[in-house]
């Protein structure tokens, strides 16, 4: 796999840019960050938050093993500003309590469908798939799937109350951001991810040091096995898990590698930090652009193929594209 080639990682509606207006894309959504109102000792939406200090952080990577096309080097000292962010990514049951009480419709909804990993699709609903991906097939756009129907529309995260547990999926940047203001949040910069999965390990590749299984231990959910063909399960889970589910990191972070991707509030460039506009004191990506990043990996990465599980890793996806690898966290001000 190159650099270049992000399909596996999760798919986009990029396919279908031409049919739409900038306005529907996000393109023309404002670039600058939008901080929340500062948090208070007693405030109500960090109880199963996390103080972070900030200061400032190596972030990025000199490492060859990293993809030079996505941008993760050169390694850069930044500083971030003291901010809360949420324990782990936001769940079913948290997504849903947000559409009860909103009406809120997601971009899958809008559209009509959303990309699920082919094994994963429902028998009962094979034939609502209406495409694959042509650079990955294991992609497949399905009618009807969304937040609540993550594998067909004939599956439903109220079938069983452990999926409430797991994150929520098949929602877009644009989805994560509306959950964020609806919670008096928003999503953090890719710096403050950064600087919270790592979790105060300076230059290792992982939250918790350089070892994908430490003395043979799993401490993520990554594919197990030979992507895309066979998934042992061999750390437990064969799609997503729990979002609590592994070791937390040393800020306290749950499954901030595998899992589920996590929006981030940049757009996406793999050069812009490297030019003078770049600020490194609370960096916030380039001003525009076509793509938001996305930070930490899914259940679907493998070394052999996208190994963008690390910490320094980055990828991109439009903001109405949505998948069944693609979830969220939220970050508060302090």
């Amino acid at each position: 796999m190159t650099g270049e080639d992000q399909s596996c990682c999760a798919a986009s509606r990029a396919a279908d840019r031409p049919s739409r207006s900038a306005d529907e894309t996000g393109r023309s959504a404002p670039g600058p960050i939008e901080r929340t109102d500062p948090a208070t000792d007693d405030d109500s939406r960090t109880k199963a938050m996390v103080r972070l200090d900030g200061g400032p952080f190596t972030m990025g990577t000199d490492s060859e093993e990293g993809f030079p096309q996505d941008g993760e080097g050169p390694a850069r000292e930044v500083r971030v500003d003291p901010f809360y962010v949420d324990r782990h990514a936001v769940t079913n049951a948290e997504f849903l309590e947000f559409v009860r009480e909103t009406g809120y419709t997601t971009d899958a909804e809008r559209f009509g469908w959303s990309f699920v990993f082919e094994a994963f699709l429902a028998e009962a609903d094979r034939d609502r798939a209406i495409r694959n991906v042509d650079a990955a097939p294991w992609w497949v756009g399905v009618e009807g799937v969304n937040w609540l129907h993550p594998n067909g529309p004939s599956t439903s995260v109220l079938d069983d109350r452990e999926l409430l547990k797991h994150p929520v999926t098949h929602v877009s940047w644009k989805d994560a951001v509306a959950y964020a203001e609806w919670a008096g949040k928003r999503l953090p910069t890719e710096a403050e991810w950064e600087y919270a999965a790592r979790g105060g390990l300076e230059g290792r590749r992982l939250p918790w040091g350089d070892e994908l299984e430490p003395d043979g231990e799993h401490r993520c959910n990554v594919w197990q096995g030979e992507f895309p063909e066979y998934n042992t399960g061999g750390d437990g889970y064969r799609q997503t898990a729990p979002v609590n589910a592994f070791e937390s990191n040393g800020f306290g972070l749950y499954n901030v590698s595998g899992n589920v991707w996590e929006w981030c509030a940049d757009w996406f460039s793999p050069t812009y930090h490297r030019t003078d506009a770049y600020d490194h004191d609370n960096p916030t990506g380039p001003p525009n652009g076509d793509a938001r990043v996305m930070r930490g990996g899914s259940h679907l990465c493998h070394e052999s193929w996208c190994n963008r599980y690390r910490v320094a890793a980055r990828s991109k996806n439009t903001p109405d594209s949505s998948t069944g690898n693609i979830g969220f966290r939220c970050v508060v001000d302090v």
